[in-house]
């Protein structure tokens, strides 16, 4: 991400290749956020990781004397902390459905994400989770012919949390039917453009669409 002139309050402990951590890397970037992003290897954690999260896991924002390690509180607690641009709804019905969308994307498609990228699946349990995953966004495919973005007309907290699945559909070995899912395609070019979301990329994130 674009290094800052002053020293930032904030720093995200990041995994490069992380979607979780990808995710946070791209509300950032939206709100042009001061921030120090140190990227971890999973393998050799700071050793005072386990003061910032009691799990000891990444990845954690620290803003000042705030450490954070649950990534929707973060990037709610990100939309709060800087409102422009806004990217949940105002209101709380509609806030209330975001966040029920939120969980259904973690519920429905990152548990397949992680179980197919864990590398701990043999063949026919992988092929299983890869089919679940791409016959669950093909069904959900109609809703970008109707909308600009996910479920709305505005940008929001959910397509950061989707962009990154959809990035990494390649290493993920999973093919969109372009001729079946046209809007769900202009969606995806018109998120990977983004300057956002161009910021957000780590060079380990690039090379997942190179070649």
């Amino acid at each position: 991400m674009a290094t800052v002139t002053r020293r930032a309050s904030m720093t995200f402990y990041s995994e490069a290749a992380d979607h979780y951590s990808h995710r946070v890397r791209f509300v950032l970037a939206e709100k042009g956020v001061s921030v120090d992003v140190v990227h971890v290897h999973a393998g050799n954690r700071p050793a005072d990781l386990a003061d910032l999260n009691p799990y000891n896991e990444l990845p954690v924002l620290v803003d000042r004397d705030l450490s954070l390690y649950e990534t929707k509180v973060m990037m709610e607690y990100l939309d709060e902390r800087f409102p422009h641009p806004p990217l949940l709804p105002i209101y709380p019905v509609a806030r209330a459905q975001a966040r029920l969308l939120a969980y259904r994307i973690e519920h429905d498609w990152c548990s397949q994400v992680d179980a197919i990228l864990s590398g701990k699946l043999k063949d026919a349990a992988l092929q299983k989770a890869q089919k679940n995953l791409r016959d669950s966004l093909i069904t959900v495919a109609p809703v970008f012919n109707e909308m600009p973005f996910f479920m709305s007309e505005e940008f929001s907290l959910l397509d950061c949390m989707l962009a990154p699945i959809l990035w990494r559909l390649p290493i993920l070995g999973i093919d969109i039917p372009e001729r079946s899912c046209k809007g769900m395609v202009r969606y995806m070019g018109q998120l990977f453009h983004r300057d956002g979301f161009l910021a957000s990329l780590t060079d380990v994130e690039r090379d997942m669409r190179r070649g």
